[in-house]
């Protein structure tokens, strides 16, 4: 008879297998997010099974390193941004699809119209944690390309939301709230969310250093995050959006960096690694073999589609051609945003299993090129400038 307690071993093995990874990648000058996915894989492929605690240990992992992407977020330039970050975006948005879309019907010609059109809003989901850890790793997530794309993330994915419903009213009428319902629910989440900002600021500021003590604090900004993470699901509105604000709503106060600073340790010892090695273990490589045809299209034409959108969007905005790649580049990776999508679509009787299986491919590579990726940008221009 198995333990209760067996999950204990478990995590304990993840957790190794993943501090080993991450500093093996980073003596190959590579970022430890990366190494962390790729042991996953590996546990993934029959080693390990990912239980239903490691799986919620891993979504806890995402939205704190969210909430701390909030709160190394500086809300004077963010609220400056919000045009180029729309711009972004939008780029982001329209690229991608269009060029999965046109892919799909020219390589593909007896392809349906329909399945080339979900793909298309399938490629367009970022999952924007694996470039915040890279960012944080490399110490540029506080510069302006970093709050770029942490700004055009979360545009991007409730632009994607009503896109989605779209889609699906169109399909299926009364399959999903109507559009105009689902841009209620966000527009009544961010309301809400601007009225519990406004009432904790205050109140937050009214209080002197000396009189809270470190712990409750630092208990009470992780009942916030939690809080606002479970409510922007219930809105629609993925988990990591209210996680964001959460640290962003802290960012304006002044235990900002003690906040930072002791999440930052629970995060990264425990929670964070966890996240990552769930990424690899998630990802079926059995399956994603079968659909390499269509998986290598949603992949060339997914990445030239957040590259060139991103980065036009970016250049639009008066970024430098330098600049303007690295948002691109940070724009690239998809994942569970991505996998959810098309297990819709799969639900639907839209997409095919092998459908399902070349999104999953999409999000294996996008995943595992980011990083590496991201951090040749940044050091390209750093050589160049030495």
């Amino acid at each position: 008879m198995e333990s209760s307690y067996w999950f204990m071993v478990q995590l304990a093995l993840i957790l190794l297998a993943a501090n080993v990874a991450g500093k093996l990648s980073e003596k190959f000058k590579q970022p430890a997010v990366m190494g962390q996915i790729l042991i996953g894989l590996v546990l993934g492929a029959g080693l390990m099974e990912k239980t239903e605690i490691i799986e919620q240990f891993a979504q806890i992992g995402v939205v704190f390193l969210m909430f701390i992407a909030g709160l190394e977020t500086d809300v004077k330039e963010l609220l400056a941004s919000i045009k180029s970050s729309s711009l972004i975006a939008l780029g982001g948005i329209v690229f991608p699809a269009f060029l999965v879309f046109a892919g799909m019907m020219i390589v593909f010609p007896n392809q349906s119209m329909l399945v080339a059109l979900f793909l298309g809003i399938v490629s367009t989901a970022t999952s924007v944690s694996i470039s915040v850890q890279t960012l944080r790793e490399i110490h540029q997530l506080r510069t302006k390309q970093g709050l770029m794309i942490l700004g055009a993330a979360i545009i991007d994915d409730i632009a994607g939301i009503i896109l989605l419903t779209l889609l699906v009213g169109l399909v299926k009428p009364g399959a999903s709230s109507s559009v105009g319902v689902v841009t209620l629910k966000i527009v009544a989440f961010f309301t809400i969310l601007y009225a519990v900002g406004f009432v904790v600021v205050k109140f937050l500021r009214k209080i002197k250093d000396d009189v809270v003590g470190d712990e409750q604090i630092i208990v009470f900004s992780i009942i916030l995050c939690f809080i606002l993470a479970f409510m922007s699901e219930e809105f629609g509105v993925a988990a990591i959006t209210g996680a964001y604000f959460a640290g962003v709503i802290f960012s304006m106060t002044s235990f900002k960096h003690r906040v930072s600073h002791d999440v930052n340790k629970v995060s990264n010892l425990l929670f964070t690694p966890i996240f990552f090695v769930g990424i690899g273990m998630d990802i079926n490589l059995s399956a994603a073999a079968t659909a390499v045809g269509v998986g290598s299209l949603l992949i060339v034409m997914g990445i030239i589609g957040k590259i060139v959108g991103c980065g036009l969007g970016a250049r639009l905005s008066g970024f430098t051609l330098d600049d303007s790649l690295q948002i691109g580049v940070g724009m690239v990776p998809r994942a569970e945003v991505a996998i959810i999508v098309a297990n819709l679509g799969l639900q639907m009787a839209i997409l095919s299993e092998k459908d399902m299986a070349a999104t999953v491919v999409m999000v294996l590579v996008t995943t595992l090129v980011t990083p590496s990726m991201l951090k040749w940008t940044f050091n390209r221009v750093h050589k160049s400038v030495a």
